[in-house]
């Protein structure tokens, strides 16, 4: 047997029996590695059972569809960028530049974190109406609670456009920093730039 199987922090290796936790979360980092190297259009059900070395049906059991595997990648992300949040806001100075920057660079570092697989992922959750009632969920989710740690420092009331503004500059500008296209230092400062703007706005 060679090594690469025999190797139990290998994701990919086979009839090792996990626990269902356990083996959902092999499943997920297979998903984002195959995402990751090829981008999501080769993210199916089938294949990432071949890469994680398991028959379709546990993968099936997991997931059920491609729909329900993309939306728990979309979902994982969510959370990890809500959990960053809620640490960093907690250890943050209260005031507008210090929420922020705050905001700024946990939405940033959290698409840099995931590499240049998140935009596919993104842009996959509009393929379906399941899927983009998701990403609008999680969205208002993520919005509301940039809006609370904001409006304390604003102006006046920040309203539903001003925070889809504040969102849309986030995703744009870090996702074109995963993809190579902007410095981080200047992403992190167009998004910071656009929060202080929408929150101070009179």
């Amino acid at each position: 047997m060679s090594s690469h199987l025999m190797n139990p922090a290998d994701p990919a290796a086979p009839k090792k029996r996990l626990s269902k936790e356990d083996r959902n979360r092999q499943l997920m980092e297979v998903a984002w590695s195959i995402v990751r190297g090829e981008g999501t259009d080769a993210l199916t059900l089938g294949y990432l059972a071949e890469r994680a070395g398991v028959t379709k049906p546990v993968v099936y059991d997991h997931f059920g569809t491609r729909t329900g595997l993309l939306s728990a990648l979309y979902e994982e992300y969510d959370n990890r960028q809500h959990a960053l949040m809620d640490e960093a806001l907690q250890a943050s100075g209260k005031s507008l530049p210090a929420v922020a920057k705050v905001i700024a660079t946990t939405y940033l570092n959290c698409v840099m974190a995931m590499g240049r697989e998140m935009p596919g992922v993104s842009a996959a959750l509009a393929g379906s109406p399941e899927l983009d009632a998701l990403k609008k969920k999680l969205e208002a989710a993520f919005q509301a609670k940039c809006q609370a740690a904001l409006q304390p420092f604003a102006k006046q009331p920040i309203g539903p456009a001003g925070m889809r503004a504040m969102l849309g500059t986030a995703q744009a500008v870090s996702f074109a920093a995963a993809a190579g296209e902007l410095d981080l230092a200047d992403a992190e400062h167009e998004i910071y730039d656009a929060i202080v703007r929408i929150a101070r706005r009179t």
